[in-house]
């Protein structure tokens, strides 16, 4: 989407509001839009989620994807979204055997922006993804700093907000390929696991970058879509480093322009540049 519209379209997805400075001058404000997204699988309603309305359909394919309700995206049959009072609802149409199968699951959710286990009874239900039959990336330092510096400049509603989660998609050479925002960092990396299931990416052709802390449903889900490769802009959780370790996953955090450390496969990292105060660590 080339950078005016892509502006544009950030901007329809903020509301303005007016506040005074210190002056008492009215001060002109983006915010992000937050709402209640209800997910109904055929015709059974499974979650209230609280999300940023662009980028639905994305969001719904990789929530379903990560829930463990699909495994490809040809498992959804047909997807409509619907303006509703207070918020928005989203029928998905199943495959029969997907269906049959969700249908013998119970869980329910109430969706909130910080929470990425909403609904669970027990520990013993925490998700753990099956182990992908991808191969194990590699990657340069100079493809993560490329990578950080351009996930910046592309992220365009949180230009206007600067209060939104994003979740990117880079090739092994640092360039960004695909990039979703949302108020929730589980949601933007949803929307991401969505859209590259929809574009038939292999899993083994690049890795992903997010924003956020890196917690182990954030593993979890880089794992349930086939990623061997996750880059958090801040720290990681010790679960989050026990899962990435468990899911052969390389786990880099707190990327920053002067360096970032490796918390778990650190062998997969390639140090091609010379990083000032930075260092790899295991």
């Amino acid at each position: 989407m080339p950078q005016n519209e892509s502006r544009a379209a950030a901007k329809r997805q903020a509301a303005t509001n007016f506040t005074y400075g210190r002056s008492g001058t009215a001060l002109e404000r983006a915010l992000p839009i937050e709402m209640p997204v209800n997910i109904v699988f055929a015709p059974v309603p499974y979650a209230v989620m609280m999300l940023t309305p662009q980028d639905i359909e994305d969001f719904v394919y990789g929530f379903s994807r990560t829930e463990g309700i699909i495994a490809s995206a040809l498992d959804i049959r047909d997807l409509r979204v619907e303006e509703i009072a207070g918020g928005l609802k989203v029928e998905v149409t199943l495959a029969s055997d997907r269906l049959q199968r969700h249908l013998a699951r119970t869980r329910s959710l109430s969706g909130r922006t910080g929470c990425g286990v909403c609904g669970i009874e027990d520990m013993s239900s925490l998700p753990f993804a099956k182990p992908a039959e991808t191969a194990r990336v590699k990657l340069n330092l100079s493809a993560v700093r490329a990578a950080t510096r351009e996930m910046a400049s592309r992220q365009e509603l949180n230009i206007l907000t600067r209060a939104v989660h994003a979740a990117a998609w880079c090739h092994l050479d640092g360039k960004v390929e695909i990039l979703r925002e949302d108020v929730g960092r589980h949601n933007a990396l949803d929307k991401l696991i969505g859209a590259l299931m929809r574009d038939g990416t292999d899993p083994a052709n690049g890795f992903i970058s997010i924003t956020s802390r890196c917690s182990f449903e954030m593993v979890e889900k880089a794992a349930a879509f086939g990623a061997s490769a996750i880059v958090a802009v801040s720290a990681p959780t010790s679960l989050a480093i026990e899962r990435a370790e468990q899911h052969d996953m390389l786990l880099l955090a707190i990327a920053r322009d002067d360096g970032v450390l490796a918390f778990a496969h650190s062998e997969r990292v390639i140090d091609d540049i010379s990083v000032p105060n930075g260092r790899q660590c295991a």
